[in-house]
């Protein structure tokens, strides 16, 4: 399966050894492959690599290629012709987008929820221990550009924790005065915490793989100032494969692909918020 990813705008190509994914049916010999282009949000990449494996086993001659990047960056390449078959956006603000310009095919569905918390390097070189003290002053804190999702999502949460009589009215205010850098998507957030090129940044949850949990510590967000983030799916209109993308989306929808998210720290459709 081919796997494209978007970083700080460099277009990045990675090859899935075959060897990972699970036995597929054999296409018979001379068969044509064709291939399903999924647009989804950089939050997904992990569960929709898998997600795109399974496809590939119980659609014999059937690649995916993925594209991952920012909701924004995605919405904005199909509307600018790029081909793809599904887009799947990490909020309903540019899935909202696409459908205004008559960009998907039918009604948008949702498919998993996600939470966010805030990262520090493992070293924690600045002494983080609690939300409070992302408004100190020298903290250098990443997040999201406010077209980004979770960039949207990390303001709103600011403003939610300023309201709480635990920290001060300006909060929101002085923390966004320490953000150092707005990157175009959340895997950008995490790498740059991960390296120790920022002190803190607000992350997915589900981004805190057991991988990344190595280099950083992760800070829940309370409850009532968190934002469950939704998920939408949709066929992009003009597509050639519409039967393969709807397959896809029903496998994303299905209890096995609410099974493959879960495993991936995402919210399955059946948890409650």
């Amino acid at each position: 399966m081919k796997r494209i990813v978007e970083l700080h705008g460099i277009v990045v190509v990675a090859l899935v050894a075959a060897a990972l994914a699970p036995a597929a049916p054999r296409a018979a010999p001379g068969a044509r492959t064709s291939t399903l282009s999924v647009f989804a949000a950089a939050s997904l990449s992990d569960a929709f690599d898998e997600m795109g494996r399974s496809f590939e086993a119980a659609h014999s001659g059937w690649k995916v290629r993925m594209i991952l990047a920012g909701s924004q960056q995605l919405a904005t390449q199909i509307e600018q012709g790029a081909r793809a078959d599904v887009f799947a956006s990490a909020d309903e603000r540019w899935m909202t987008y696409a459908r205004d310009r008559g960009l998907i095919d039918g009604d948008a569905a949702t498919f998993t929820r996600n939470r966010l918390v805030l990262i520090v390097p493992r070293t924690n070189p600045a002494r983080i221990r609690r939300l409070q003290d992302l408004s100190r002053t020298g903290i250098k804190l990443v997040v999201g550009a406010d077209a980004v999702p979770v960039g949207h999502y990390s303001r709103i949460v600011l403003r939610h924790l300023a309201k709480d009589p635990a920290y001060p009215p300006d909060f929101a205010t002085r923390a966004l005065r320490n953000v150092v850098s707005e990157e175009e998507n959340v895997k950008s957030v995490v790498g740059k915490v991960q390296l120790g090129e920022a002190d803190a940044g607000f992350v997915y949850r589900s981004d805190v793989t057991p991988a990344v949990a190595r280099y950083v510590r992760a800070f829940e967000i309370p409850d009532g100032a968190n934002v469950i983030a939704e998920y939408p799916i949709a066929v992009v209109r003009g597509t050639a494969s519409p039967a393969e993308a709807r397959a896809f989306i029903d496998l994303v929808r299905s209890p096995e692909g609410q099974q493959i998210l879960a495993r991936h720290g995402l919210m399955p459709l059946a948890a409650a918020p």
